[in-house]
């Protein structure tokens, strides 16, 4: 039995929300996600992600 692909969440940056499926063009959008929850916060992991990366070359 295969897993049920229930990703294809975004978070659209022109309008500043969650999407799922198809919407706004990718260019336009961050993810894909695998649910709407994480999509949300797709803002904060780029933060806390850009900031790790930065901690590293600081180091």
């Amino acid at each position: 039995m295969s897993k049920v692909h229930t990703g294809d969440w975004w978070y659209c940056l022109k309008h500043m929300r969650v999407e799922q499926g198809a919407g706004c063009p990718n260019r336009e959008r961050m993810g894909p996600y695998e649910d709407e929850t994480t999509a949300a916060r797709a803002l904060a992991i780029a933060a806390e992600r850009n900031e790790e990366w930065e901690d590293e070359e600081d180091r």
